[in-house]
């Protein structure tokens, strides 16, 4: 299974090497930095405007009327987080933050892009994106912990009036604030803010509802890369991990359901099958089609198993 998934996009490639085949960094570093100029790296790079944009817009592609089938994924943010979770080396977007400090504006209340809007979501992606990228986005990490839910999570329609916390804003939410962490060191704040947030998903085993531990929904074990801003519990569960590695702690066993959920999805031949694409516009497709057996799925939901079953 690893000489397959390393056949592969640089992009993959090289977490491949890191975390599966532990091959020392000057061989993955080596890998990592071929994503600017090759593969899926270089024809994303390739699409950005020269306003520092994609698609000439902040969330949504310039001229996005909402009459297509689902939400197009062509634009600034999308483009970003893409090349950060890929492993793209800053560098490689040298001036972009000031490019968009100056050209972009998000479609909510024409703000500028750097200092967020209202969605939790956004607001995470533009923290990690800002602190790759060298913009500075302090004031958003101190956005969360005002705009956390007495639950202990995030909602983005908190804006509407929610209360209650869902489990997308809330997983979002918290990869903002890890980048933030990992960056910075974080503060006393942004700390017990994550810590909450992760208590909030592990108390419902990261997919059962506190009331009734029933299901939480169908789609939260149906797994589908990328991922883009949906939850489900390998995405969950691969954040634990890294937020583990960070923090020096080891796994939570409130997590052991879910787990298994993932072990139990996994195919005789060690591979996870791609469920469905999310619908929307792209600007090329980076995995395959629903029913066939996935790599990137494969990547996470390997490295998850090793990690938690290295620690038990």
């Amino acid at each position: 299974m690893i000489p397959w998934l390393l056949d592969s996009d640089p992009a993959l490639r090289w977490q491949v090497e890191r975390d599966l085949a532990h091959e020392p960094p000057e061989v993955w570093e080596a890998t990592r930095a071929r994503i600017a100029t090759e593969g899926f790296g270089a024809r994303l790079l390739a699409h950005q405007d020269p306003d520092g944009q994609w698609a000439g817009g902040a969330f949504f592609p310039a001229g996005f009327t909402g009459q297509e089938d689902g939400q197009p994924w062509t634009a600034t943010t999308w483009s970003l987080n893409t090349l950060r979770e890929w492993g793209v080396d800053a560098g490689v977007l040298r001036g972009t933050a000031e490019l968009l400090a100056e050209n972009s504006r998000w479609e909510y209340d024409d703000l500028p892009y750097w200092g967020g809007e209202v969605d939790c979501c956004i607001n995470a992606w533009t923290l990690a994106n800002g602190l790759w990228l060298g913009a500075d986005v302090t004031s958003l990490a101190s956005w969360f912990p005002a705009h956390q839910q007495p639950d202990g999570g995030w909602n983005c329609e908190w804006v509407s009036g929610s209360r209650r916390s869902s489990v997308h804003s809330t997983l979002n939410s918290l990869k903002g604030l890890l980048a933030f962490d990992i960056a910075t060191g974080g503060t006393a704040a942004s700390r017990a803010s994550r810590h909450s947030g992760e208590e909030y998903l592990l108390e419902r085993g990261l997919f059962r509802r506190l009331s009734t531990g029933s299901v939480i929904a169908p789609w939260i074990t149906v797994f589908a890369y990328p991922f883009r801003w949906f939850y489900d519990v390998l995405n969950a569960a691969d954040y634990f991990r890294e937020a583990s590695l960070h923090d020096g702690t080891a796994p939570d066993p409130r997590m052991a359901e879910a787990v298994e959920v993932i072990r139990a999805a996994r195919q005789p031949d060690g591979t996870w099958l791609q469920a469905h694409r999310h619908s929307g516009r792209v600007w090329f497709e980076v995995d395959v089609a629903a029913g066939e057996p996935s790599k990137w799925l494969t990547l996470y939901g390997t490295r998850v198993l090793s990690w938690w079953d290295s620690a038990v």
